[in-house]
């Protein structure tokens, strides 16, 4: 597919640059701190940090966008363990985004050797290395994502940071979210940005059982998913939100229908569904706090 869009640097919070998307009309990453969401958002909830002390780990990078979030998770492995081998596996629409990064050196923020693996991997879609073994896979993720659960592969960390729900459907629903947790190991951690209920149904319809991460520069909270529940609890507020029409999560059968077709399907099951409407749910918790 040929890319219209051009990129522009948008400078965040934090001092660190992203992009807008014209297409999903969205910034790459919260205007509040590009390379603090990579850091609060994806490598801590997935335990990285503590992790990196193994010989070896594997992550899952799904939309890879700018590559921040491999950016930081390389970085902070090698702080704590210089010799952890680490496979990586990511996946990619559009691979002018990554390329516009390294042309706009919007890599800068991080040391020279894990730009060098960046740009390789924006050029050449592989690097290997005696601690690296990596390959970004472009094209549609319900495609690849497909490949990469065939192949056998088992994250200890997964980062799944697709543009919003509501402008990407696609990437939140049952069938792929399931697909994705396949791919993760019985003691990993799979980390996201979005705290939207239909996300976390659509998690825990795939076995994974779910926690909220702290709001980073927001008050909204990301979510973090395991096989295990060793994680930070959900708030009653999250928790009843579940059992309200914004919990009806997205489906795609196919792993193939348009965006379009995708919320609609969703649209008509909430209209018939009893489940409690969000308003509702809204107007309550906003008295409780007023």
């Amino acid at each position: 597919m040929e890319n219209t869009e051009t990129f522009t640097p948008q400078l965040t919070e934090d001092g660190s640059f992203t992009f807008f998307s014209e297409k999903f009309g969205e910034m790459f990453h919260s205007r509040y701190g590009a390379k603090q969401e990579a850091v609060f958002k994806f490598v801590e909830p997935t335990e990285l940090r503590h992790k990196a002390v193994k010989p070896s780990l594997k992550l899952l990078d799904v939309c890879y966008g700018l590559g921040y979030n491999t950016a930081a998770a390389l970085e902070t492995i090698w702080q704590v363990n210089p010799d952890c081998c680490v496979e990586w596996i990511g996946l990619e629409l559009d691979p002018s985004v990554p390329n516009s990064a390294i042309a706009h050196r919007l890599l800068d923020a991080w040391n020279p050797s894990i730009r060098e693996i960046l740009t390789n991997l924006a050029t050449a879609y592989q690097v290997k290395t005696n601690r690296l073994e990596a390959r970004l896979l472009i094209g549609d993720a319900r495609i690849t994502i497909g490949q990469v659960y065939q192949s056998g592969f088992q994250a200890d960390g997964i980062f799944l940071d697709p543009f919003s729900p509501p402008t990407c459907p696609q990437l939140w629903t049952v069938e792929f979210l399931g697909l994705v947790a396949k791919c993760l190991k019985q003691d990993g951690k799979l980390a996201t940005y979005s705290c939207s209920a239909a996300v976390r149904t659509a998690l825990m319809a795939s076995g994974l059982q779910i926690g909220a991460t702290p709001p980073v520069g927001r008050r909204s909270p990301g979510t973090v998913a395991s096989y295990t529940n060793d994680l930070p609890p959900l708030s009653l507020q999250e928790q009843e939100h579940l059992h309200t029409k914004a919990a009806i999560p997205y489906r795609d059968p196919s792993l193939c229908d348009p965006s379009e077709v995708i919320v609609q399907r969703r649209q008509i099951e909430q209209k018939t569904c009893s489940l409690e409407p969000t308003s509702r749910w809204k107007q309550r918790w906003s008295m409780a706090q007023s």
